[in-house]
């Protein structure tokens, strides 16, 4: 297969499975938020295909599945958040030479980012002011279950020699 093609039918893939994990089972918050397995096919997106192919899925899906779950209102936020984690985790992880632990490294990072994105979206964008402190317990629990999820199904995906064809290209890249 063409690599550009490759690259572009895994980036779609990884945006697919983002959303699909996002949106499956939406644990609801008492502020009116919900917690999801997003972040863990974020992480697992960035390790994956690096910093921009990762980012485009982490932020397209993650920001698909607020649409798609009648959440239009955080799609821009998140798009920009997820995508940034993603950006953030796959250059750490990338700029390490891919060792274990700057994965958990990169990982922890990108969804540290994801944590205060929320907090100042939601307190500056949306005019929820300190109240937006409320979803914070929320989304560490979220970025912890990100980090643990993604990390592992990295590592256990990048078995696969189809997988890991796929990482070495998107390095070359």
């Amino acid at each position: 297969m063409n690599p550009k093609l490759r690259i572009l039918v895994y980036t779609a893939l990884l945006t697919a499975l983002c959303c699909v994990a996002t949106m499956v089972i939406p644990i609801p918050t008492p502020t009116g938020g919900y917690l999801n397995a997003g972040d863990i096919v974020v992480v697992f997106s960035a390790l994956l295909a690096g910093p921009l192919y990762g980012g485009i899925a982490a932020g397209l899906g993650s920001g698909l599945a607020d649409l798609f779950a009648g959440y239009a209102l955080y799609a821009p936020g998140t798009l920009l958040i997820k995508a940034g984690a993603a950006v953030i985790a796959g250059l750490i992880f990338r700029a390490t030479k891919r060792k274990f632990g700057s994965a958990l490294g990169g990982a922890i990072c990108g969804e540290l980012f994801m944590v205060l994105g929320y907090f100042v979206f939601e307190a500056v964008f949306l005019g929820y002011g300190m109240a937006a402190a409320a979803e914070i317990i929320g989304n560490v629990m979220q970025g912890t279950a990100g980090v643990a999820g993604g990390v592992a199904l990295y590592y256990a995906l990048h078995t696969l020699p189809e997988v890991r064809r796929f990482s070495d290209l998107v390095v070359q890249k």
